[in-house]
């Protein structure tokens, strides 16, 4: 942990940029046009796929939702609401409508988990969690922001139906993601002392 770099030198001069990229990701929303076109899209998606991956199980899976079909998203979003909650007004469900439009471009984020293995589901959720997170400093790198978002509608068995995942499939959230605005708001980064220690060895039995 006492370890410092001399990133001074030329040839380091790229893992600077590198380090400052990272450093500076925060989430944004929400977020507009444009979104990634497709080569910049397959590198987001390159980038989730050097996740760790313990035991090679390969548990990510993505769908990706945007122009007209965000419509049909926000429609069943809706319909999926009401039926949840027949009681809430329908104010409350038109906002699962809105949330479809609140990026150009929706990721549906998931996992396959195997249970013909010994690595544990918690260890396969977690690599699609790191591989979340890849994609966020990627599209943070291109020059685009990313959102990601879970709540009561990405567990429905009905959204799960609706976007044609497989039994053993497990949705974990929405990315949104879009361009985010020019002038938002540097938010504070978390003290690394409130996360962060080093154990000295055992002192006592």
């Amino acid at each position: 942990m006492g370890t410092t770099t001399d990133f001074a030198s030329p040839v380091n001069a790229s893992r600077q940029l590198a380090l400052d990229a990272l450093l500076s990701r925060q989430s944004h929303w929400p977020l507009s046009e444009p979104a990634p076109n497709d080569v910049e899209l397959n590198l987001v998606f390159d980038a989730a796929l050097r996740a760790p991956d313990h035991g090679r199980l390969r548990p990510w899976r993505f769908v990706v939702v945007r122009d007209e079909a965000r419509e049909d998203l926000g429609q069943a979003l809706v319909e999926i609401a009401a039926k949840r909650n027949p009681d809430a007004g329908p104010e409350a469900h038109e906002q699962r409508r809105r949330k479809a439009f609140a990026a150009p471009l929706i990721i549906v984020i998931a996992a396959s988990v195997s249970t013909q293995t010994n690595v544990p589901a918690g260890e396969q959720l977690l690599s699609v969690g790191a591989a979340t997170m890849n994609m966020l400093n990627a599209l943070h790198i291109l020059g685009y922001g990313g959102f990601w978002a879970t709540g009561p509608d990405a567990y429905d068995k009905d959204l799960h139906q609706v976007l044609d995942f497989e039994p053993n499939e497990q949705i974990l959230g929405f990315l949104f993601v879009g361009t985010p605005p020019a002038d938002a708001e540097v938010k504070p980064r978390a003290e690394r002392g409130d996360h962060v220690r080093e154990w000295l060895g055992r002192l006592s039995i």
